[in-house]
C-alpha cells in the first residue's frame, strides 16, 4: 500500500497549495457587493402554523426526530441480532477477513476524500466568506456542515459493510439446514437494518438543521451539508465501482484460464472480489442512497423558499417532511407484515422462488405508502390556499414517484431477471455464437431497456405535470418544477425498502463465496460437529443450490435498484437546476400580484440563445468521457490483477491461496481505483468551474444535458450488464453447465457487463448530483464576479479551468494505459515491418 499512500501525500500537497492560491485570488475581490442567493434564504417560523387542530409545525417536526430514533433502534437491534446468529468458525473466519480488507479500503478512501474536500472548501470559503461577507464563525459552521455530510455518507457506508459481512457468513451457514427460507430472510434482515439506519440518520440530520440552526443561516448549512454528502458519495461510488470490477474480472477470468470453479479458494483474487462486492455494491449504494435522499430534500426546501408564496411555506415544508417521516413508518410496518406472510408461506418449504417475496415487499410498501400519503395530506393540508382539493393533487404527484419505486423494478426485471426472455435470449445466442453473440444480445437488452425506462419516467413526470396544472400554480411559480421534485421525492419515499432490496445482492453474492472459501466440506468430522454444536445435520448439496439460486435473485434486485437511484438523480436535478435559473433570471410580480419569472431574462433559456444550445451539446461529451474513463481504470487495473494472479496462483498441493497474495490483489484494486478516481473527480471539478465561469446560461444547458444524457447512458449500461450477469447465472444454476464452452462465453459477457453495470452506470448518479450542487455555488460565484465588473477575469479563469480539466481528461486514458515491461507483440510486429 506504500505507493498509494505516498501518491496521496503528494496530491495533498499540490491540492493544498493550489487551494491556498485560489483563496488568495478570491480575497482580492472580496469587496464586491453581495447579491441575494440561495445562501440567503430564510426558513419560516414553523411555530406560526398549527395542524391537527392544535399542534404547531415545530412540534410535528420534533415528532419526526422520535421516529428517526425508532428507526435507528430498529436498525441496531437487527445488527445485534445478525451478530448473534449461529455460524461455523470456518465461515466466520472468512467473513472477518473480508471485513478487515473492506475496513482497510474504506480508511484509505476517507483519507482520499479529505484531500478532495480541500478543493471544495476553498470554493465554499471564497463564496460564503469573501463574496457573501459572512462572519468567519458562520463560514466555519458551513464547512462543518459539509464535513457532517461527508461523515454521514461514510458512516452509513461503514455500517453497511459491517452488517453485510455479518450476514454473509450467517446466510452461508443457514443454507446448510436444507430449507431455503433462512437463505432469503437473513440478507433481507441485513438490508432492512442498513435501510432504516441510513434513512433515519439522513432524516434526523436534516430535521436538526431545520429545527436548531438559526432560520437565516439554515439555507447555507443545507447547501454545505448537501455538497459534503455528495462529495462523499461520489468518491465512494466511483472508486468502489472501479475497485469491485477490477477484482471481479480478475477473479472471473481465472475460471476460463485455469478451468477452475467460481470462488475457488486457491484463487487469490476471490477475497478481493468479496471485498469489491462490499466496496461497490454496499459501500457505494449506501453512500449514494444517503446522498440522494438528502439532495432531493434540499432541492425541494430550496424550491419552496424561492418559488412558493410566503404564507404557504410552513405548510408545504411540514407536509413534505411529514411525508418522509410517515414513509419510514410505512417501510417498517410493511417489512413486518411481509415477514409474517412469507414466513407462513415458505418457512417449512423445500423450494422457493427467491424473487417472489422481495417483489411482494416492494409492492406492499408502495401501496401502504400511497395510502398513508393521501391520509396524512388530508389531515395536514385539507384546504391549503383556500382550495380543498389541492391535497389530493399534491398527493397524486408524490404517488407518481412512489409508484415509480415499484413500477421501475418490474420493468427492469423484464431485461435482467433469470426468468426474462431477454436474459434467455443472451444464453440462446451464446450456444452457437459464443461470446460475440452473447455481447451483442446484452447490448440489445440494454438498448431496449433504455427505451422503456425513458417512456416510463417521462410518462410519470408527464402525469405529475398534469396534476400540477390543476391549481398548484396558485401557490407558487413554476408548479411543474415542483411536481418533478415531488416525483423524485416519491421515488425514495419508501427508501428503507429500496435500500434493503439493493443491499440484498452483495450479501447473497458474498454468501456463495464464503461457502466456497471456507472449505467447510473438508473440515474433519464436520457433519458430526455441526450436529453436536448447532443441532442439525448439514445438507451441503442443497445449501450450494440455494446459495446459487439466491445469488440470481440478488443480481436481479441489485439491477432493479440502480435505475431508481438514477431516475431520482435526474428528476431531482431538475428542481436544483431551477434554483440556478431563479438566481439568473430573477423573480418579479405580475399585475395580479403573483410571483413570476422575469420574462426578459428567461428568453436566454431558449435554443435561440446560442450559449444555452452549446451547453446542451457539451454536457453529453462529459457523460461519454466519464463512461470511458471509468472503464479504462477497470481495464488497466484488471490487467494488473490478472497478471499478478496468473503469476502467483498455486493449484497443486494447497487448499487455499495465501492471505498475503489475496491482500496484494486488494492492494492492486485499491491503487487503480484511487488513480482512476483522482482523474475523474478533477475533470468533473474543473469542468464545472470552467463552464460556470464561461457563461451562466451555457452552464444551465450543460447541466440539463448531463442529466438527460446521463439517464439514458446509465440505464442502458446498467441493464445490459444485468442481462449478461444473470445469463451467466442461468447457465450455472438452471443448465448446470459450468466448465463448458457455453459457460465460458457467458463469463466473457459478464466481464464486459461488470464495468457497465457496477462502475460507469451507477457512478453517473452522484456525478450528476455533485455537478448540479457544486455548480450552484460555482455559478453564483461567477455571477458575483460578473456584477463586480470582473468579466475579463471570469473568461480567463474559465480558460484556465478548462485547460486543467483537459489535462486530467488526457491522463484518464493516456495516464492509465495498459503497459508491459517489454515490447508487446503488436509493437514488435510494427518494428519488423518498419525495418
Amino acid at each position: 500500500m506504500t505507493p498509494t499512500v505516498s501518491r496521496l501525500d503528494r496530491l495533498k500537497q499540490r491540492v493544498t497549495g493550489t487551494a491556498l492560491g485560489a483563496l488568495g485570488l478570491l480575497a482580492l475581490f472580496g469587496g464586491t457587493p453581495a447579491r441575494a442567493s440561495e445562501a440567503d434564504l430564510k426558513l419560516p417560523d414553523f411555530s406560526s402554523v398549527t395542524f391537527f387542530g392544535g399542534f404547531d409545525g415545530r412540534q410535528l417536526l420534533m415528532s419526526g426526530i422520535a421516529v428517526c430514533v425508532l428507526g435507528l433502534v430498529f436498525g441496531f437491534l437487527q445488527y445485534a441480532s445478525l451478530q448473534k446468529l449461529p455460524v461455523h468458525r470456518a465461515m466466520l473466519e472468512i467473513s472477518e477477513l473480508i471485513y478487515e480488507t473492506c475496513k482497510t479500503y474504506l480508511m484509505t478512501q476517507l483519507k482520499f476524500i479529505g484531500v478532495l474536500w480541500v478543493l471544495i472548501a476553498v470554493v465554499m470559503v471564497g463564496y460564503f466568506g469573501f463574496l457573501q461577507h459572512m462572519e468567519p464563525g458562520r463560514v466555519a459552521i458551513i464547512l462543518l456542515a459539509s464535513l457532517v455530510g461527508i461523515a454521514g455518507s461514510c458512516g452509513v457506508a461503514w455500517f453497511g459493510i459491517r452488517v453485510n459481512t455479518f450476514a454473509n457468513s450467517r446466510t452461508a451457514f443457514a443454507s446448510l439446514r436444507g430449507k431455503p427460507y433462512p437463505t432469503y430472510a437473513i440478507p433481507l434482515q441485513a438490508g432492512m437494518s442498513i435501510g432504516m439506519v441510513l434513512i433515519s440518520t439522513e432524516l434526523m440530520l436534516m430535521l436538526f438543521i431545520l429545527l436548531f440552526v438559526p432560520p437565516d443561516f439554515a439555507g447555507a448549512c443545507f447547501i454545505g451539508f448537501a455538497i459534503g454528502e455528495s462529495l462523499g458519495a461520489s468518491a465512494l461510488r466511483i472508486a468502489g465501482g472501479i475497485f469491485t470490477k477490477i477484482a471481479d474480472i480478475g477473479s472471473d477470468l481465472m475460471k476460463i484460464v485455469f478451468k477452475i470453479k467460481e470462488d475457488d479458494a486457491r484463487n487469490p483474487g476471490v477475497i478481493a472480489d468479496c471485498t469489491g462486492d462490499n466496496a461497490g455494491d454496499s459501500v457505494g449504494p449506501s453512500a449514494d442512497g444517503f446522498e440522494t435522499y438528502g439532495v432531493t430534500g434540499v432541492a425541494l426546501i430550496t424550491f419552496i423558499l424561492l418559488a412558493v408564496e410566503a404564507q404557504y411555506r410552513v405548510q408545504l415544508l411540514v407536509w413534505i417532511f411529514m411525508m418522509r417521516i410517515v414513509m419510514v413508518v410505512a417501510s417498517l410496518a410493511s417489512y413486518w407484515i411481509n415477514n409474517a406472510i412469507q414466513g407462513a408461506r415458505y418457512r417449512n418449504a423445500d423450494h422457493m422462488n427467491f424473487e417472489a417475496p422481495l417483489t411482494f415487499l416492494v409492492w406492499l410498501t408502495s401501496i401502504v405508502s400511497v395510502a398513508l400519503t393521501f391520509l396524512i395530506s388530508y389531515l395536514l393540508i385539507p384546504d391549503i390556499g383556500g382550495d380543498d382539493t389541492l391535497w389530493v393533487k399534491l398527493s397524486a404527484i408524490i404517488t407518481c414517484g412512489t409508484l415509480a419505486g415499484a413500477i421501475i423494478p418490474e420493468a427492469i426485471k423484464v431485461f435482467t431477471s433469470t426468468e426474462s426472455r431477454h436474459v434467455r435470449e443472451v444464453v440462446t445466442a451464446s450456444r452457437e455464437g459464443g461470446a460475440s453473440l452473447n455481447v451483442i444480445s446484452g447490448l440489445v437488452a440494454g438498448n431496449f431497456s433504455a427505451y422503456w425506462m425513458g417512456l416510463i419516467i417521462a410518462g410519470l413526470m408527464g402525469l405529475a405535470y398534469g396534476f400540477s396544472t390543476l391549481g398548484v400554480g396558485a401557490l407558487m411559480i413554476a408548479p411543474a418544477v415542483f411536481a418533478f421534485g415531488l416525483v423524485a421525492f416519491g421515488f425514495l419515499g419508501m427508501g428503507p425498502v429500496t435500500i434493503a432490496v439493493d443491499s440484498y445482492g452483495p450479501v447473497t453474492d458474498n454468501a456463495q463465496s464464503v461457502y466456497e472459501l471456507s472449505l467447510i466440506e473438508n473440515v474433519p468430522d464436520v457433519k458430526e460437529e455441526v450436529r453436536r454444536d448447532f443441532g442439525f445435520a448439514p445438507d451441503f448439496e442443497k445449501g450450494k443450490e440455494f446459495l446459487e439460486e439466491n445469488d440470481g435473485a440478488g443480481n436481479t434486485f441489485k439491477a432493479t435498484a440502480k435505475p431508481v437511484l438514477i431516475g431520482t438523480a435526474v428528476v431531482g436535478a431538475t428542481t436544483m437546476i431551477f434554483s440556478i435559473i431563479v438566481l439568473l433570471v430573477g423573480i418579479t410580480r405580475a399585475a395580479n400580484g403573483q410571483q413570476v419569472l422575469n420574462a426578459v431574462n428567461a428568453q436566454n433559456l431558449s435554443l435561440l440563445h446560442a450559449p444555452f444550445l452549446l451547453g446542451l451539446i457539451t454536457g453529453g461529451a462529459i457523460i461519454y468521457w466519464f463512461s470511458g474513463a471509468s472503464m479504462q481504470a477497470v481495464s488497466t487495473g484488471a490487467y494488473r490483477a490478472v497478471e499478478f494472479i496468473k503469476a502467483n496462483i498455486q493449484l497443486e498441493g494447497v487448499e487455499k491461496a495465501s492471505v498475503s497474495d489475496s491482500k496484494k490483489v486488494v492492494e492492486i484494486c485499491t491503487q487503480y481505483a484511487q488513480k482512476g478516481m483522482i482523474n475523474i473527480f478533477l475533470v468533473v471539478f474543473f469542468s464545472t468551474l470552467a463552464f460556470a465561469c464561461l457563461e451562466p446560461y451555457f452552464f444551465v444547458g450543460y447541466l440539463i444535458s448531463i442529466a438527460i444524457f446521463g439517464l439514458y447512458q446509465a440505464v442502458f449500461m446498467a441493464n445490459a450488464g444485468g442481462a449478461w450477469d444473470n445469463a451467466k447465472k442461468l447457465v450455472e444454476t438452471e443448465l448446470k453447465a459450468k466448465g463448458t464452452e457455453l459457460h465460458a462465453a457467458t463469463v466473457v459477457g459478464d466481464t464486459v457487463g461488470d464495468p457497465f453495470k457496477d462502475t460507469s452506470s451507477v457512478a453517473l448518479n452522484p456525478v450528476i448530483k455533485f455537478t448540479t450542487l457544486f455548480g450552484l455555488l460555482a455559478v453564483e460565484l461567477s455571477v458575483e464576479l460578473e456584477a463586480a465588473g470582473q468579466g475579463t477575469l471570469l473568461r480567463v479563469l474559465s480558460a484556465v479551468f478548462f485547460l486543467l480539466s483537459t489535462v486530467f481528461v488526457y491522463r484518464s486514458f493516456y495516464g492509465m494505459r495498459i503497459e508491459s515491461a517489454g515490447p508487446t507483440k503488436l509493437e514488435s510486429s510494427a518494428q519488423v515491418k518498419t525495418a
